[in-house]
Parts: structure tokens; sequence; C-alpha cells
């Protein structure tokens, strides 16, 4: 049973719940202010994406690492849970893994700013990348098996690969904006479809 500190006080564990929804919030706001203005987005941009001071972010997040390492694991985890929600509720398996490849697109933009906003840190980084590795292959893995058992891709692509082609085909979009990798994401998405010609 959750204890007051004092009669007619909120239960710690009401306040503890309230906290981590307000954190929750702030870390997707953070997450689309990165996707649109990069990792080095001013801070009161994000505060007011979020709907809170300046202060509350560095209560959270002392430093701009801090923050941008908590949106990667955010990021991560939110890909991880999108991947059996979508394949519930698409009209397809391959509708699902196009949808699915979106936010990890959406993902991987703030990725690449996580290597020069921890440069100071790259046992850190390394433990990030097999965490990301550890957590969204077998998703990806799990959308294609699906997309291939419904005979909608030909069998045989290997989420790791798939996952390494969509993101490097993401690389340079930040300094290129006449570059638009989704465009071309499609078009590999689309090779891996039953119809094409072998």
């Amino acid at each position: 049973m959750p204890t007051t500190d004092k009669p007619g006080e909120t239960p710690a564990r009401s306040k503890r719940a309230d906290a981590l929804r307000n954190q929750q919030t702030l870390l997707t706001a953070a997450a689309e202010v990165f996707v649109t203005s990069g990792v080095d987005a001013p801070i009161r941009e994000i505060a007011a994406k979020a709907g809170v001071g300046m202060g509350t972010i560095y209560r959270h997040f002392p430093t701009r690492a801090d923050l941008v390492v908590a949106v990667y694991r955010h990021q991560v985890e939110a890909c991880a849970e999108a991947g059996p929600t979508l394949l519930a509720a698409a009209d397809s398996p391959f509708s699902a893994l196009r949808q699915w490849v979106g936010l990890f697109v959406d993902f991987l933009v703030t990725k690449h700013g996580l290597a020069n906003a921890m440069q100071s840190d790259s046992s850190g980084f390394a433990a990030l990348h097999t965490y990301f590795l550890d957590r969204l292959v077998p998703v990806c893995g799990q959308l294609l098996d699906a997309a291939a058992d419904a005979d909608e891709i030909r069998p045989g692509t290997r989420p790791y690969e798939l996952m390494r082609g969509i993101g490097n085909l993401c690389i340079g979009r930040d300094s290129d904006p006449r570059y638009d990798p989704r465009r071309l994401i499609e078009l590999l998405l689309q090779g891996l479809r039953r119809t094409q010609a072998s």
C-alpha cells in the first residue's frame, strides 16, 4: 500500500508514476526536436515542445549527453515495442514492416548525432550500440519472418543486413538537404517484394 508523509498528501507511488510520465513526455518531445533540428537543438526548443521549463530538463538530465543517451534508449524501446503492435494492427505484415522502418529511420536520425554528443565516452557508446542490436534485431527479424510467411517478400533477408543497409542510406542526410534517404529506403523495401523479378 502506498505511503504518505502527512495526511492528505499524494501517495509516494503516485508521485513516482507522475514523474516517470513527465520524463517520458520530455523524452518524446526531445526525440521529435532531435529528428527535425538535430541533437544540437537548443534546450529551450525541447522545453517548449514538452511544455516544461528548462530547469526541469536540467534536473532530469544535467548534460546534453545525458539527454541524448536517454532519448536514444527511449527510442530504442519505442521501436522495439512498436514492432509487435504494428504487426497486430497493420493490414499486412509488409505494411507493418514499412511502418516500422519509418520509425527506425526517425531513430537513426537521432543516433547519428550520438557519437558527437558522447565523444569522451567511447565505451558508453559501444554499450549502447550492443543494447540497440539486442533489442531491435529480433524485432526486425519478427517482421521479416511474418512478411515472408505471408508470401509478401522473398525469404532470406537477414534483419541485421537490412538494418545496416537502412543505416547506411541515412548517412549524409543531415549535411545535404537535397538528399532524402526515405525515397531510397522505399526502393529497398520494394526490392524485397515477392512480386519483383528474381
